[in-house]
C-alpha cells in the first residue's frame, strides 16, 4: 500500500466535484445505496460540514486533479459519515484513512456505516465503535398490486370528513410545515432539526415537486401531518412522512400513507423506498402492512462511555 494523504476539499473546484461524484456514483451501484445523507450533501455544499479526501499522492507532488482519489468522508454536527472507493476496497486503505480522521475527531463522534456491510462492522469494532441506532430501509415494487389494494377510491383530498390532504405550496405553507416538522420529529437527531434553509435548500434540488409534497389538514385548518414523496427517476421514496403529536393514534398517518402511494402510483416507477428506525414499531407495523418489505438496514456507531476519573 503507498502512502495516503487527507485533504480537506471544497466542491467549488471541479475537479473535486468530479471526483466525488464518481465515488458517490461507484459505491452507491455496487452497495445498493448512496454513502451519504441527502442533508450531508447539502451541508457539503453549503460549508456546514467538511468534505474530506483521502488520496494517493504521487512522486513529484501534483495537482489534487492528478491524485488517485481512496475515498471521501463528511465530517460535520458530530457525525461522520465515511466510504472507500469500491475500487480501492480490500487494501488496508480504509483502516489507515479512518485512522487518520478519528485521530482529529472528539471521540464523542457518531460514524454512519449506510448499507450494514461486514467490512463496516470489522472498521467499527477494529476503532472500538459499537452499534447505538439502527435505520431499516423498506422497499415495494412500483408496479405492484399492493400499492392499489390499500388505497380507497373517491376524492383525492377530501380523503375522510375530518381530514383533508393537498399539495404542498411554496411560499405559503413552509412555516407552518417547519413547525409541524419540528414536533412530529421532536426527538429525531437529523428531521428534527431541519431549518427553513434546509426545505430551500432541498427545494432547489431537481427532484422536488410541490405536488409529491402532501400536507394533511383538519377540519379546523390546522396542519396535522404531511407525507413528502421523492421521485428520482424510476425510484420513488417516501422521503419524511410525520404527524402532530396531538393528532397521533387517530389514523392520519396510514391516510397519508395511502394518499403518497396513490400518488406515487402515478409515476412510471420501479421501486417505492422509505428509511425508518428499527426501534419505532408502530410505523413499522403499518409499512409492512402496505406491502413494504426489508431492503438495506444503515446503523450509527459511538465508542462507548468512558467512566468519570474518580
Amino acid at each position: 500500500m503507498h502512502r495516503l494523504t487527507l485533504r480537506v476539499t471544497s466542491l467549488d473546484d471541479p475537479h473535486q466535484r468530479a471526483g466525488f461524484d464518481r465515488i458517490v456514483r461507484a459505491s452507491t451501484m455496487i452497495d445498493g445505496q448512496p454513502p451519504f445523507s441527502d442533508q450531508s450533501h447539502i451541508d457539503v455544499a453549503s460549508g456546514a460540514r467538511t468534505l474530506i479526501f483521502a488520496v494517493e499522492p504521487q512522486d513529484p507532488p501534483a495537482e489534487l486533479s492528478d491524485f488517485a482519489v481512496i475515498g471521501a468522508a463528511v465530517l460535520g454536527q458530530g457525525e461522520l459519515e465515511f466510504v472507500v472507493d469500491p475500487e480501492w476496497r480490500g487494501n488496508g486503505y480504509g483502516t489507515k484513512a479512518l485512522g487518520g480522521i478519528l485521530a482529529s475527531c472528539s471521540p464523542t463522534v457518531k460514524v454512519w456505516a449506510h448499507g450494514d456491510h461486514p467490512a463496516s462492522r470489522r472498521l467499527a469494532a477494529a476503532f472500538g465503535f459499537e452499534a447505538i441506532r439502527t435505520l431499516l430501509q423498506l422497499r415495494i415494487p412500483g408496479g405492484s398490486a399492493a400499492i392499489a389494494s390499500p388505497l380507497a377510491s373517491g376524492d383525492a383530498n377530501r380523503v375522510r370528513a375530518d381530514i383533508t390532504i393537498r399539495p404542498f405550496r411554496q411560499g405559503t405553507d413552509d412555516a407552518a410545515w417547519i413547525a409541524l416538522n419540528a414536533l412530529a420529529f421532536a426527538s429525531h437527531p437529523e428531521q428534527g432539526r431541519m431549518t427553513l434553509a434546509d426545505l430551500r435548500a432541498r427545494q432547489a434540488e431537481p427532484w422536488f415537486d410541490a405536488d409529491d409534497f402532501l400536507l394533511a389538514w383538519d377540519a379546523d385548518g390546522q396542519l396535522i401531518g404531511s407525507n413528502w414523496l421523492k421521485v428520482d427517476g424510476s425510484e420513488g421514496e417516501i422521503y419524511a412522512i410525520g404527524v402532530h403529536p396531538d393528532a397521533a393514534g387517530r389514523g392520519i398517518g396510514r391516510a397519508l400513507m395511502e394518499a403518497g402511494l396513490r400518488r406515487l402510483a402515478e409515476h412510471d416507477l420501479e421501486t417505492i423506498a422509505l428509511y425508518v428506525e428499527a426501534d419505532n414499531t408502530a410505523a413499522v407495523g403499518l409499512y409492512r402492512s402496505l406491502g413494504f418489505t426489508d431492503h438495506t438496514i444503515d446503523v450509527q456507531y459511538a465508542r462507548p462511555s468512558l467512566p468519570e476519573p474518580a
